[in-house]
This record gives C-alpha cells, sequence and structure tokens, in this order.
C-alpha cells in the first residue's frame, strides 16, 4: 500500500535515508554498521561509503518535523554506525522524539544551543565539536565513549536526570578549554568516570543534585592554569577524584576482583574554591602534577566530610585556606615534608587518620609546613582531637603550639616562657609544680634541720621550731602557717629563706598563668 503524500518521505532522500525514515516511524534501531570492530569505529579514516551516509538536513526534519509514529509505536531516531554528513543544526528547537546514536561519525560540529530533547544518547561517537550552550533535557544527556576533537560547550545548559559522559575523549577548542560548563545544572549524577580531557575542564557555578565523579580520569593541561577548574560548584552529595576500574561500563563503584584501576591524574591545577558538597570531597589515591602557579586549590570549601588521602603529595601547593571540614580523613604520605601547603584558617571538627601517623610526627609536619607561627593550626588540630576523647594528645598539641610561640617572642618573653615550660609545661602538666614544690619542700626542711634553732622575732610568745613547717611556710604564698615570721635568720639561712619564698612565688605565678590559660580553652 502506498503512503500519503503526508507521512512518505521526501523525494530527494537515498535509500539509506528512506530505510531511516521507517525505522523513526517504527522506532526501531536503524544499525548501518558492518559488525568489523576496526571497520565499524568512528574515530578512523577508515572511508564509510554512500551506503553508511545519511544527511544531516534528514536528521533534522524527523527531529523536527517528522512524520507520525505507526499506530501502536512511539517514534525515536536509533542510529547505528552512521555517517551524518553536513551539520547537524538543531539550534533553538524542540525535539520530542527520542534520541540515541552509537558509532556515529559526524563531518562538522553538531549545533544543538538552546535546543530542547527529551532525551539524547550519543554513545562512542565522532565529533569535531559539541557546541550546546543552554541545551536542555528534561531525561538524560548521554555522550560516553564519545571523541570530540573541539571541544564541547555546556555553558547553562539544563539535564533533567543524569549527565554521563564516561570515557569520553575530548580536547581543547580555540580558548584552550575541553569542556566548557560553567553554570551547567543537572538535577541528578554526573558521571565523567574514566574520561580523557586535554585542555581545561570548567564547571565554575555549576549545581549537581547528586554526584560528580570523576574516578579515573586524565585532565591534561599542564601549560594552562587549571586542568579542573570548579569554583563555586554545589554538589548535593559526593565529589569523586580517586580511582576508577577499567572495563567496559562504568569506571565506579567497588573494582571486580582483578579489575585493572586507574588513577585519577591532574596535569595542571585543581580549583574548588568556596564549592558546597553535600555529603563528602573523596581525593583518593589521586595524581597532582603541577607546575609553576598550578594549585590544589580548595579554598573555602564546605563539607562534612573531606578525604585526602595520596600516596604522593602534589608536586605544587595545597591549599585549604578557610575551608571548613567536619572529618578530615587524611595520611603521613599526602603532605609534603615542608611547605607546600596553606592551612590558614582551615577548620575540622574530627580527625581520622589514614595508616600511621603518630601525633609526634603531626606536630613536627606542622611546624615545617608553617614557616610563619599561627596559633590556628595548633587550636583546630587540638579541638579535633578532643572532640575524639584524645585530651592528652590535644594538650601536647597545644603545649607544642606555645613552644612554637616562645620563638617569635622577645628575650624577657622567651626566658619567663622558659620557666612556664620547665616548671608547668604551660599549664598543660600541672604535675610539675607538685615535683618541684616536694622537692624546694624537702630541701628546706633537710636545710633548716641540720641548723641550730633561729632566736623568736617576739620573745614573749613563739610557736614550736618545726623546720619541715618553716620551710612550708616560706614557700607557700599568702599562707601563713605561723612559722615564716616568728624566727629571725642571719647569714646564709637569711638567704636561703629568701630563695624559697622567691621560687614559691614563681611556682605559685607560673601555676596561674598556666590555669588561666587552661580556663580560656575551655
Amino acid at each position: 500500500m502506498t503512503e500519503p503524500p503526508d507521512i512518505a518521505p521526501p523525494q530527494d532522500w537515498t535509500a539509506v535515508e528512506h530505510g531511516l525514515w521507517e525505522a523513526f516511524r517504527l522506532g526501531e534501531v536503524y544499525d548501518l554498521r558492518t559488525g568489523i570492530p576496526e571497520r565499524d569505529d568512528p574515530a578512523t579514516d577508515r572511508y564509510w561509503g554512500p551506503d553508511r551516509t545519511v544527511r544531516a538536513e534528514a536528521i533534522a526534519k524527523l527531529l523536527l518535523d517528522g512524520p507520525p509514529a505507526v499506530s501502536g509505536r512511539v517514534s525515536a531516531v536509533k542510529l547505528s554506525g552512521a555517517q551524518v554528513s553536513g551539520q547537524l543544526n538543531l539550534s533553538g528547537g524542540h525535539v520530542t522524539p527520542y534520541v540515541e546514536m552509537h558509532d556515529c561519525r559526524f563531518d562538522q560540529q553538531l549545533l544543538l544551543p538552546e535546543c530542547s530533547f527529551t532525551t539524547l544518547r550519543l554513545v562512542h561517537c565522532a565529533i569535531p565539536r559539541l557546541e550546546a550552550a543552554r541545551l536542555s533535557t528534561t531525561g538524560d544527556l548521554h555522550l560516553a565513549q564519545c571523541t570530540v576533537e573541539g571541544g564541547i560547550r555546556l555553558t547553562d545548559a539544563h539535564i533533567g536526570t543524569d549527565l554521563l559522559i564516561n570515557q569520553l575523549i575530548v580536547r581543547r577548542d580555540r580558548h584552550g578549554r575541553a569542556l566548557a560548563a560553567d553554570g551547567l545544572n543537572v538535577a541528578q549524577d554526573v558521571e565523567a568516570e574514566l574520561i580523557e580531557a586535554t585542555g581545561e575542564v570548567s564547571l565554575r557555578s555549576a549545581r549537581i543534585g547528586g554526584r560528580l565523579s570523576l574516578r579515573g580520569s586524565m585532565l591534561h593541561n599542564p601549560d594552562g592554569r587549571y586542568a579542573l577548574n570548579a569554583a563555586r560548584v554545589t554538589v548535593e552529595h559526593t565529589l569523586y577524584l580517586s580511582s576508577g576500574w577499567v572495563a567496559a561500563g562504568s569506571g565506579g563503584g567497588t573494582p571486580p576482583a582483578g579489575a585493572r584501576t586507574k588513577r585519577f591524574t591532574a596535569e595542571g591545577g585543581v580549583r574548588l574554591d568556596d564549592g558546597r558538597f553535600g555529603n563528602a570531597v573523596i581525593i583518593d589515591r589521586a595524581r597532582f602534577r603541577l607546575t609553576g602557579q598550578q594549585q590544589l586549590s580548595l579554598r573555602r570549601i564546605q563539607t562534612p566530610e573531606l578525604r585526602l588521602t595520596l600516596d604522593e603529595p602534589p608536586t605544587g601547593l595545597i591549599s585549604l585556606v578557610g575551608a571548613r571540614v567536619g572529618n578530615l580523613t587524611d595520611s603521613r604520605r599526602t603532605w609534603p615534608e615542608s611547605g607546600g601547603v596553606d592551612l590558614a584558617n582551615f577548620t575540622y571538627a574530627s580527625l581520622t587518620p589514614e595508616g600511621p601517623f603518630p601525633l609526634s610526627e603531626r606536630i613536627a609536619w606542622l611546624a615545617a609546613v608553617t614557616p610563619e607561627y599561627g596559633p590556628e593550626p595548633y587550636e583546630h588540630l587540638a579541638a579535633a582531637l578532643r572532640t575524639g576523647g584524645e585530651d592528652s594528645d590535644a594538650r601536647e598539641v597545644l603545649l607544642a603550639k606555645q613552644r612554637r610561640r616562645r620563638g617569635a617572642l622577645p628575650l624577657a618573653g622567651q626566658a619567663w616562657g622558659y620557666l612556664q615550660d620547665v616548671t608547668v609545661g604551660y599549664g598543660y602538666r600541672p604535675g610539675r609544680a607538685a615535683v618541684w614544690m616536694a622537692v624546694l619542700w624537702a630541701l628546706g626542711a633537710v636545710f633548716f634541720a641540720t641548723r641550730p634553732q633561729p632566736p623568736p622575732t617576739d620573745q614573749g610568745a613563739w610557736p614550736h621550731w618545726n623546720p619541715a613547717l618553716f620551710a612550708l611556710d616560706l614557700l607557700l604564698p599568702l599562707v601563713d602557717l605561723g612559722q615564716g615570721g616568728a624566727w629571725r635568720l642571719s647569714g646564709f639561712a637569711q638567704w636561703v629563706a629568701a630563695a624559697l619564698m622567691m621560687l614559691g612565688w614563681i611556682l605559685a605565678t607560673t601555676v596561674a598563668a598556666g590555669a588561666s590559660r587552661l580556663l580560656r580553652r575551655g
């Protein structure tokens, strides 16, 4: 039966395009692949003849003004293994049919700015460039395994569910960006695992309703400022910059036994400044190869958990200036031996080291990476240890802070600091004062016991001579045991008494200074 003219394909369409027309009305896959992998790979230069070629204008006709579906069917473009000749330009269009294209090769850049789709899936396709600023979908956008030589632009795009670009290979545009997605809005997850990007990946001010996963990806932009620029990004769940496992599908989650894993690698700066993360930032087993002024910058990020566990420190600066973290998980191997870290105003509520990281080493490392003394890194570490119930370790950190501070004081302040350290450990070791007091009391008691009884100051009445009480009365300021002022000393004994009184006052003053310091911290 001959089709009515309004649903017949245009007369100038080729036989291949006629077949696509019928498949569109039936909602079926139109597969032009040969079944031979090396001949079907769109990224090769192998010639695909007319029997595998579909004009871009034919696809546009179907998507924007296609025929009605066969009764009981849903129309869709499901095209595999085709060479798309000409430029597919859907700018500003409203595409209702479902679109899925596998192993297709586009001759020219794909223009989709301000175009709306339900779902758009381009899988393992070769595209010179994808221009899709302000694109919108009610469903997914897939670019998995595609090769895009001239960059992708998704600025201010709105994706209704997930954005999946796993195993994407994308290279820079003329502005040096591989993926320009500033202002991107994705309702659910962004899966960008095992991608290879040459040029900057820009996600500034992007909003992601689920997770952002870059597991196992390679971002290469050593000559630019950033390999990943995600300043002011908002991720409602978790950001993953960690290892992925190499398989036919996604590289996320727990790898199966024997699977080959691939580290996340950034050759160029990584910027997450002012980012907000609802669950966690996981930077695990990643590599950061930084040069010049490039940094791993996490300035002012906010996240309930930061996992920063690397096998080797970045070759450039790690900046955590102003970052606010709930739980910090780190490892000794993450941090450089000296310098290379900026911890100004970095706060975290609790600390969970991965692997051995003794407190003595952490304190020494903290001194090494902060060339100029500042109290905040020590106070924040102590607060996190107290939160974890490690009060004695917290006191050790605060004692290290006072000792570090002492080096910045004038000579008189340093002398007073040494005295507080030796006597009471700046108040964090109050038991020392009791030991000093007992030693001085014993020495004083023995000294006065071996001397003749001194004459009383009041010839009319005097207490019983007790060398131990007399020495204790001299040591305890503001306490009168009735012995110190009852006897008249002379000669060397008078000097010993004066020394005991002075040492008693010094001990009392240092104890009071330490106690007030503890009360202030409490």
